[in-house]
């Protein structure tokens, strides 16, 4: 990478156009400052992108799919992406949980249809996730962050409600419920956190996810992931802010003239291009960063729709796969242990349902991972059909593409995604917060100039770009006051 034509300079360079760094971006463009993004591979997005993975025609998402936190992220909201292209689309049903007798827990986006489906749980449900929906916009504000220690104070009630259920594990939450449709719906969403759901925090999953659902969807962008990251990235042309990519950055020393720079990349790439601006002791907590599970993916080209046996199940966005609580706490348990599940928890979507653009006419699209060890080169195509056999018999006979990709392939999609680590870094109840470092301000580093703003700050995974802007306001109180 070149420097830039004597003379130039930037406020602030972002390394990494994925949705936390071109956050980052647009937050600092509107503040007035000028800003340099620079991407490594062809096209923005990172976590954000969709490809034809298997047929020509057929619209995959290569990583994300369903995006409760892209509508419900307050940064996102306050800026006019639709204006840049970003349509939301609302499934019917925003989560489906089946079981082999045939019932399946459905969350819808009201709260009431939905409680009304648990019978005997209704008012146990209604207790759990109302108070969350209700209070989404402040939960979102005040939690989705860096730890927040005043933010309870002044709002005691809400949040402080929402912090005694989120610190207790899922299978706590879950012996509020007797029945196995609600204990199991619990433990899905729970198992979004990669960590095992007798741990502290994954009940902070179960609210946040379930809070979601009902105060603003889990809608998918139309056209596929890849329009977020094309709004953002127009958004931020419209302010003035220039991104350049096939720009690898390898060394910081060889970056254009910078007053600062942002990077939406974890701790290992940080380490690689930046180490020795660090002084030992945080340079040493940047390298006892922990990772995660992994993922196993595979996307499917379908000739017809999903045959699910529960028709409910068609009208599902998302579909959480692996049976009982029981089931996908034993999973859980034994990816968090090193081994590879026989049946797998696993994550189904089905965006052409909704969106025809996935695919040609009558052609459809499905989407799938389980979780692995972290840098398991296990081949779990198999269980993952398995897993969508139990629920929908007759699913294999529909394919007519597929494309599978190993914790070594998610890695090579995006370096951030070390060992198939999708989130950037462990979510556990020491780490949560905490990421990548202990310091007051975790986006600053002891170089007054470098700033992290990737998903291995808080508040962690998702398309949300709540890293990105947490991140520049950062900067923004620091060296580009």
């Amino acid at each position: 990478m070149s420097d830039a034509a004597p003379g130039v300079s930037w406020d602030a360079i972002v390394v990494g156009a994925g949705p936390n760094g071109l956050a980052a971006a647009i937050t600092l463009a509107r503040a007035g400052r000028s800003v340099l993004v620079l991407e490594a591979n062809q096209t923005v997005g990172g976590g954000s992108r969709s490809a034809a993975l298997t047929l020509p025609g057929f619209v995959h998402d290569v990583c994300s799919a369903i995006h409760p936190l892209g509508r419900g992220s307050p940064v996102f909201a306050e800026w006019p992406l639709a204006e840049h292209g970003l349509e939301w689309i609302d499934p019917p049903v925003a989560i489906a949980h089946p079981l082999d007798d045939g019932s399946a827990a459905i969350v819808r986006r009201d709260l009431e249809a939905t409680a009304a489906g648990f019978g005997e749980d209704a008012d146990r449900y209604r207790a759990l996730a109302g108070p969350v929906a209700r209070d989404w916009g402040l939960i979102a504000r005040s939690m989705l962050g860096p730890l927040n220690l005043v933010a309870p104070l002044r709002h005691p009630i809400a949040l402080g409600r929402f912090g005694l259920n989120a610190i207790q594990p899922a299978t706590w939450l879950a012996r509020r419920f007797r029945t196995p449709q609600a204990r199991a719906l619990l433990a899905g969403i729970a198992a979004h956190s990669f960590l095992r759901l007798d741990q502290p925090i994954t009940g902070a999953f179960v609210l946040a996810f379930l809070g979601s659902a009902h105060a603003v969807g889990w809608p998918i962008p139309r056209g596929g992931s890849q329009r977020i990251a094309d709004a953002l990235a127009s958004y931020l042309r419209s302010l003035g802010g220039e991104i350049r990519t096939d720009e690898r950055v390898t060394d910081l020393r060889a970056l254009p003239r910078h007053r600062a720079v942002l990077l939406d990349l974890t701790p290992r790439q940080i380490l690689a291009i930046a180490g020795d601006r660090f002084p030992g002791g945080y340079a040493r907590q940047l390298r006892r960063y922990r990772y995660g599970p992994g993922v196993f993916k595979v996307d499917l080209a379908l000739d017809e729709p999903v045959p699910w046996t529960n028709p409910a199940l068609r009208e599902a966005g998302t579909i959480h796969l692996g049976g009982t609580l029981e089931e996908i706490a034993a999973a859980e348990r034994a990816v968090a242990r090193g081994h590879h599940p026989a049946r797998p928890f696993t994550l189904v979507a089905q965006p052409s349902v909704f969106d025809p653009s996935r695919a040609p006419a009558g052609k459809h699209t499905l989407w799938a991972y389980c979780h692995v060890p972290n840098g398991s080169r296990e081949d779990m195509t198999e269980r993952i059909l398995d897993q969508i056999e139990r629920f929908a018999p007759g699913t294999r006979r529909l394919i007519i593409g597929r494309s599978t990709m190993d914790t070594a392939a998610v890695e090579a999609y995006n370096a951030n995604y070390v060992g198939g680590d999708i989130n950037g870094g462990l979510q556990n109840v020491f780490q949560l917060w905490t990421r990548p470092a202990v310091r007051l301000d975790p986006y600053s580093t002891p170089d007054p100039g470098i700033f992290i703003c990737s998903s291995s700050t808080p508040p962690g995974g998702g398309v949300h770009g709540l890293c990105g802007w947490h991140a520049a306001r950062s900067a923004l109180r620091g060296v580009l006051t």
